[in-house]
C-alpha cells in the first residue's frame, strides 16, 4: 500500500523502464540518481547501495520509498555482490552473496546494484521464470551470464534477455588482463576491444555480453545503449570514484490477484 502522499506518478521521468517485448505480468525498473521528492538529501544522489560509504538510513529510506512507490509485491532480495559467477536460486532475504538470481515465484523481486558493471535482465515467453545479471568485466567473462541461463529451466529460444545501462566503450579504458580474460575463452570477443594507447583498449561490454548470449542459444537481445560515464543522471562508479551510489535494476513477475 502507497502511502497517501506517494503514487506511482511520484517515480522520476529519468528512471528506466526496459524496452522488451516482455509477457503481460512481467514487471521491470531500473533507478538512476534522481530520487524522489521525500527521498534524504545526499551528495550520492538516489542510492540503494550499503557498500559505498553512504549514510546507512538514509539507503533504508530509499529502499523503503522504491518499494513504496512501485507497490513491489515483496521486499527486493539484494544480493551481496562479489563480482562472481554464483546464481542465488529464489534468493533469500538478507543479502546471500552471490551475482545473479532467478525465481519461478510470481511476487518475488529480483535486484541487481550496479553503478557501471551491466545488469542484465531475462525472462522467458510465457512469464513464468525471471533472471537476472550483475555483469561486470569479471563475472562476464568468468560466465555469470551462461550460469543464470543454466539455471532459468527454460530453452534458450524462450529466453529475451535486456542490456541494462552500463559504462560505454568510449569511456571505458582496460588494460591487457581484461582482454586477455575474454580472448582466453572466446577469439572473436578481439572485436570488442579497440586500442587506445599501448597496452589499454576500450571495452564495449555491451559487445561481450552480445556474444556470450548469441553463442548461449539467446538471439533476442533487447537495450544496450546507454553510457553510464557520460550520462549524468546515472551513477558511475568510474567517474564518481567512492561518491558513486548504486542504481537498483529490478525484476518481478505480478502475483495472481484473487
Amino acid at each position: 500500500m502507497l502511502r497517501p502522499e506517494k503514487t506511482v506518478a511520484d517515480v522520476p521521468a529519468s528512471w528506466l523502464v526496459p524496452d522488451w517485448p516482455a509477457p503481460p505480468g512481467v514487471r521491470a525498473m531500473v533507478t538512476t540518481r534522481e530520487g524522489l521528492p521525500s527521498s534524504p538529501p545526499s551528495a550520492y544522489g538516489f542510492n540503494i547501495g550499503t557498500r559505498c560509504g553512504d549514510d546507512p538510513a538514509a539507503i533504508v529510506e530509499n529502499r523503503e520509498l522504491l518499494r513504496e512507490v512501485l507497490s513491489l509485491p515483496s521486499e527486493p532480495r539484494w544480493l551481496r555482490q562479489v563480482h562472481g559467477t554464483h546464481v542465488a536460486i529464489d534468493p533469500a532475504p538478507g543479502e546471500p552473496e552471490a551475482d545473479a538470481a532467478v525465481t519461478r515465484a510470481r511476487g518475488v523481486v529480483l535486484a541487481i546494484q550496479t553503478a557501471d558493471c551491466l545488469p542484465v535482465l531475462f525472462c522467458n515467453d510465457d512469464g513464468s521464470g525471471i533472471g537476472a545479471a550483475h555483469a561486470g568485466w569479471r563475472g562476464l567473462s568468468a560466465g555469470v551470464l551462461e550460469n543464470t541461463l543454466a539455471l532459468m529451466q527454460d530453452q534458450r529460444e524462450n529466453i529475451i534477455a535486456w542490456l541494462g545501462p552500463a559504462i560505454a566503450a568510449l569511456s571505458y579504458e582496460v588494460g591487457a588482463e581484461v582482454r586477455e580474460a575474454f580472448l582466453a575463452r572466446d577469439g572473436d570477443a578481439a572485436s570488442a576491444f579497440t586500442a587506445t594507447r599501448p597496452g589499454h583498449w576500450s571495452c564495449d561490454l555491451y559487445e561481450l555480453a552480445r556474444q556470450r548470449l548469441r553463442a548461449a542459444g539467446v538471439t533476442r537481445i533487447f537495450g544496450g545503449d546507454l553510457d553510464t560515464f557520460s550520462n549524468p543522471r546515472l551513477h558511475s562508479y568510474r567517474r564518481d570514484g567512492a561518491r558513486s551510489g548504486r542504481m537498483a535494476s529490478l525484476l518481478w513477475v505480478l502475483p495472481p490477484t484473487d
